[in-house]
């Protein structure tokens, strides 16, 4: 892991009383895919609700590039199970959103997105409706959208959790890809083990009630991963130790 550019410290987070989450410590390195695994309901949304800005801790800090930034919404892009496209916009109005709402030029908005339509696989869809696309590539769209609101920190709420498995296992490689060419570091939630295993450097397992960080395993296996990785021995071997930890 090279340079930190996100980091909670003790986050901790209640409803109604109910102790959701409990002294959160994680973080995240440039250039890194970390993912959160754990049961539905365990408090991942929650946390990453926090690490947003859209929620107030209770207890802890939220460091972006070393700067606390707890609190406060439009620090990192953040990209939910649903893409959120809007039904009356183009693609590429829908991709260009984030460069809209901070005032820049329409035109030059759309020309900054378009710019970035090959390298997303979105090509010739620019003029297109949300209802014209499949899940996947409305996926891609959306991933290009959280990436134009901040190029440095992601936080991905299972964004590949709707789609059948075919498409989800093609957006996996593409991802994969993807992130091998552009400087972006990611969190991503998941309660998919295969998921964790593939995409990640590091997971972070989170077990509970109240949810908390019960352990790190670090994936060595340098990314992108090949077909192959996915029935090797050691992906076999991390889903044991996962499997396990998670049980415990």
């Amino acid at each position: 892991m090279g340079k930190i550019k996100l980091e909670t410290q003790t986050i901790s987070k209640s409803f109604a009383g109910e102790l959701i989450i409990k002294d959160i410590n994680i973080n995240l390195g440039e250039n890194e895919l970390v993912s959160l695994l754990g049961v539905s309901g365990i408090g991942k949304s929650t946390l990453f609700n926090v690490i947003a800005g859209v929620l107030p801790p209770e207890t802890g800090h939220v460091l972006l590039n070393g700067e606390d930034i707890t609190g406060q919404a439009g620090k990192v892009s953040y990209m939910q199970q649903k893409d959120l496209m809007q039904p009356h916009l183009t693609v590429l109005d829908n991709v260009a959103l984030p460069l809209f709402i901070r005032g820049v030029n329409k035109q030059k908005a759309r020309t900054q997105a378009l710019s970035y339509f090959a390298d997303f696989g979105l090509e010739g869809t620019q003029k297109k409706y949300p209802i014209q696309l499949s899940g996947g590539m409305r996926q891609r769209a959306a991933l290009l959208r959280t990436y134009l609101f901040s190029h440095e920190v992601a936080l991905f709420d299972e964004p590949f959790s709707a789609l059948d498995a075919i498409t989800k296992n093609a957006m996996h490689k593409w991802y994969l890809e993807l992130m091998g060419r552009i400087n972006m570091s990611a969190l991503f939630i998941t309660h998919d083990v295969d998921e964790a295993i593939l995409l990640s450097d590091r997971v972070y397992i989170m077990t509970g009630p109240p949810g908390m960080i019960a352990h790190e395993i670090v994936i060595d296996t340098p990314r992108p991963r090949g077909d192959q990785f996915s029935v090797s021995e050691a992906f076999i071997r991390y889903k044991r130790q996962i499997i396990k930890q998670l049980s415990s």
